[in-house]
C-alpha cells in the first residue's frame, strides 16, 4: 500500500494520468570524458524542462521522460560499447537511444539498435558512413537511425574549409602572404580520414575553386596522445603558416598546451572539440588562447532565439559552456516533438514523424534529408567558427558569409554577436613582413 500511495503522489506531482507512464531514453556516450559528460548534461536539462512542463501527451495520457546513463567507454577499443547498448535495450528496457561519439564504436552500436528495431538519434558522431550506404541502401534495417548533431563529416569539412579560408585571407590581407602554407594534424580516427583528404586537396587547389595555398604535410597522432611536441616541431620546420586541426578527443588539449607553450609560429584552425569547452584555457595551462575551431555555441552569439537561453540554463546548472555533444538537448526535444505528432511510441509511427521534422533548435533549423542526416546550409544548421579571444570563446563565422555569390549575390549570412578573427600575436609578429 505504501508503494502504491507513493506512486499515486508521484503521478499527481508530475501531472501523470496513470502511474508508470514513462518513456525511457538511453543516453549513450563516453561518460568518463567531457564529451560524454556533456551528452548527459544536455539530455538532463531537456528532460527536466519537458517533465516540468507536463511531460509528453500521447492519446490522452501523459508520459514523463526517464533518462538512463549508458557509459559506452568509446574512447577505448573493445566490446564495451556494443555490450552497453545491448544491455540498455534488453536489460534496462530503454525505448529510445540518443548520443554516441566515436565512429568505430557507433558502427557497431547502431547495428545493435537496428537488430532490436530501436530508434537511435545520433548526437556526437559525424562520419558519413553511419547513415550513407545504410539508410539509403537498406532502409528497412537502418530506418531507425537519425543524426541531429554534428552535421555529417563532409558538411563539417565544408565548414572547416570556410574557416581555413577565413584564416588564409587574414594572412593575405594582414601579413601580405599570398600563398599561405598549410599543415594538417589529425587524430587517428575513422571520422577524420575524409576530412583530412579533402583539406589536403582543397588547400592546394587554386582560387576561386580551392583555397589557393600549399599543403606542406600531414601528421596523425593518437587521439589519446600525451604530447605532440614532436609533431609541432616538424610542422614548424616544414614552414607552415597555418595548421589545420582535426581533433575530437583529449589530444586536442595536449595540442593546445604544447602549441602555446612552445610558441609555435602557426595559426591553428579546424576542428578541436576540447577547445569548445568552458575549461579550455585552464586545461591548457593558459596556453590555448587564440585557438580557433568549428563550434556550435559561442559567448553572446544567437544562432536562434533558443540558443542563448539554453546556454544560460546550461551554465547555471552545470557551470560550463556546452560542447556540441550537448546537442542531446535538442535531440530530446526533437524526439519528444516527433512522439507528440505521431501520437504513439510505436517505432514506425515515430520514424515517420521524425522524417517530417522541421524544428527550430539551439543549433539552427533542424530537418532531416533522405539519409536521415540533419540538413546543413543557410536557413538550417551551419555551425560556427569560434576562437578564444581575451579569455572568452567568441564566434567569428558566419559574420558576412556569402554562401553562393554567383547564384544568390544578395544572400549574406551572419549571426548577432560574432566578431572578427584574430591571428595569434606571436604568429603575426613572426611572419609580419615575410610577404611570401
Amino acid at each position: 500500500m505504501r508503494s502504491l500511495f507513493a506512486c499515486l503522489v508521484l503521478a499527481v506531482v508530475l501531472g501523470m494520468g496513470t502511474c508508470g507512464q514513462v518513456i525511457r531514453i538511453g543516453v549513450v556516450g563516453p561518460m568518463a570524458y567531457i564529451q560524454g559528460e556533456h551528452q548527459w548534461y544536455g539530455a538532463t536539462l531537456a528532460a527536466d524542462e519537458i517533465n516540468a512542463a507536463g511531460g509528453i501527451a500521447i492519446d490522452g495520457k501523459t508520459y514523463t521522460i526517464e533518462l538512463v546513463r549508458i557509459d559506452s567507454n568509446e574512447m577505448q577499443p573493445g566490446p564495451d560499447a556494443v555490450s552497453a547498448v545491448e544491455r540498455a535495450i534488453t536489460a534496462l528496457k530503454v525505448d529510445f537511444l540518443i548520443g554516441g561519439f566515436r565512429t568505430e564504436a557507433m558502427l557497431a552500436m547502431t547495428e545493435v539498435a537496428a537488430d532490436y528495431r530501436t530508434i537511435f538519434l545520433i548526437a556526437g558522431a559525424a562520419d558519413d558512413g553511419l547513415l550513407k550506404g545504410r539508410v539509403d541502401k537498406d532502409y528497412e534495417r537502418y530506418k531507425y537511425l537519425f543524426r541531429v548533431t554534428p552535421v555529417r563529416s563532409t558538411s563539417l569539412a565544408r565548414v572547416s574549409f570556410i574557416l581555413l579560408g577565413e584564416v588564409m585571407d587574414a594572412f593575405r590581407h594582414e601579413l601580405g602572404i599570398a600563398e599561405p602554407r598549410v599543415a594538417v594534424i589529425a587524430e587517428q580516427a575513422a571520422w577524420a580520414n575524409q576530412v583530412v583528404a579533402l583539406v589536403e586537396l582543397m588547400a592546394n587547389a587554386p582560387l576561386p575553386f580551392g583555397l589557393g595555398g600549399k599543403h606542406v604535410g600531414t601528421w596523425r597522432p593518437s587521439a589519446l596522445a600525451t604530447s605532440v611536441a614532436a609533431e609541432l616541431s616538424a610542422i614548424e620546420r616544414a614552414g607552415a603558416h597555418i595548421v589545420f586541426t582535426v581533433f575530437s578527443g583529449p589530444v586536442g588539449v595536449v595540442f593546445g598546451r604544447d602549441w602555446g607553450r612552445l610558441q609555435i609560429p602557426v595559426a591553428p584552425v579546424g576542428i578541436n572539440v576540447e577547445a569548445q569547452a568552458q575549461g579550455w584555457l585552464t586545461a591548457t595551462g593558459g596556453f590555448g588562447a587564440y585557438m580557433a575551431t568549428v563550434g556550435i555555441y559561442a559567448e553572446g552569439v544567437a544562432v536562434t532565439e533558443k540558443t542563448l537561453p539554453f546556454m544560460a540554463g546550461f551554465r547555471t546548472k552545470f557551470g560550463q559552456i556546452p560542447l556540441y555533444t550537448a546537442g542531446t538537448y535538442d535531440a530530446i526535444y526533437i524526439l519528444a516533438d516527433a512522439i507528440r505528432r505521431a501520437g504513439s511510441l510505436q517505432a514506425d509511427a515515430v520514424i515517420q514523424a521524425l522524417e517530417a521534422t522541421d524544428y527550430v533548435s539551439t543549433l539552427g533549423r533542424v530537418a532531416f534529408d533522405e539519409l536521415h542526416d540533419s540538413i546543413w546550409g543557410p536557413g538550417y544548421v551551419t555551425g560556427l567558427g569560434v576562437q578564444w579571444q581575451d579569455g572568452t570563446k567568441r564566434g567569428f563565422w558566419p559574420r558576412q558569409w556569402r554562401p553562393d555569390p554567383t547564384a544568390q549575390p544578395d544572400l549574406v549570412v551572419g549571426y548577432p554577436g560574432t566578431v572578427p578573427y584574430q591571428i595569434p600575436p606571436w604568429v603575426a609578429d613572426h611572419w609580419r613582413g615575410a610577404g611570401e
